[in-house]
């Protein structure tokens, strides 16, 4: 089978002006231009433009995906299956924030009392399946099953008050993260202060702190561009600053 812009278009819901687009950046190239100058897409197109969509709902950049695609390791099977157990995932993370809501409606609209817990099971429940989704495989590996756990079962059981505690610390750690790093300093007082908010943010889901555990985690922020992304689209080099302030805090350097 072959395709225009405009069928490519109607079947995908992808805009004309968009498949041009990636066209230009190289991310979608058409199988041909014909000689009246239209693009002409085949299944080798179709399948590709299928992967992308899939990695933009997991909100992934266009360079990212570029990236991704262009591997000469990249197997579209394997892709697929991942895709499959991430759409499960998302769907099992809307499931549970949908129910949080649905509660919430049936406590104001019909006097059903909901404890202030359940009101922020669901979104607690989603940040563990989010990071599971995200960074589980590599903290599993390097902390084990049982503290990964644990550190989810610690969050799942906070508070409310405690919950929206470590919610503003981790704001406190990212404030903090962009005064310090102006002194480019990792052992300077601005920078230790930043280890110990981080430590303190650390222990709303850790059962008990070791400088071996902060340290290793501060360098996973370096070693891991997932990670990296985080703190640095706040600052940029925010995730070096970061483990180096941290290794100075816990003596590592």
């Amino acid at each position: 089978m072959e395709y225009t812009v405009q069928k490519v278009a109607q079947m995908s819901g992808v805009s004309g002006r968009t498949l041009r687009y990636y066209d230009q950046i190289g991310l979608l190239k058409p199988a041909e231009v014909n000689a009246s100058g239209y693009r002409i897409y085949r299944q080798k197109e179709v399948d590709r433009l299928q992967q992308i969509l899939f990695y933009r709902e997991m909100e992934m950049s266009l360079e990212a995906i570029k990236e991704i695609l262009s591997d000469r390791e990249f197997d579209e099977t394997t892709a697929l299956k991942e895709h499959y157990q991430k759409l499960i995932d998302k769907r099992a993370r809307l499931d549970t924030l949908l129910a949080t809501v649905q509660k919430t409606i049936a406590s104001k609209e019909g006097g059903i009392p909901m404890q202030d817990q359940a009101k922020f099971a669901g979104f607690k429940k989603k940040m563990i399946q989010e990071n599971e989704a995200k960074y589980g495989k590599e903290i599993r590996e390097k902390y084990g099953d049982e503290t990964v756990d644990q550190s989810n079962a610690k969050l799942m059981g906070l508070t409310q008050e405690k919950y929206e505690e470590m919610t503003e610390l981790e704001q406190a750690v990212i404030s903090q993260l962009k005064e310090a790093i102006k002194t480019d300093d990792p052992a300077s007082e601005a920078a230790q202060q930043l280890a110990e908010l981080h430590k303190k943010w650390l222990m709303y889901t850790w059962n008990s702190y070791s400088k071996e555990a902060h340290a290793g985690l501060a360098e996973m922020y370096v070693a891991d561009e997932r990670f990296t992304a985080y703190y640095d689209k706040y600052v940029e080099s925010g995730a070096e600053f970061l483990r180096d302030a941290v290794l100075v805090y816990t003596g590592r350097r």
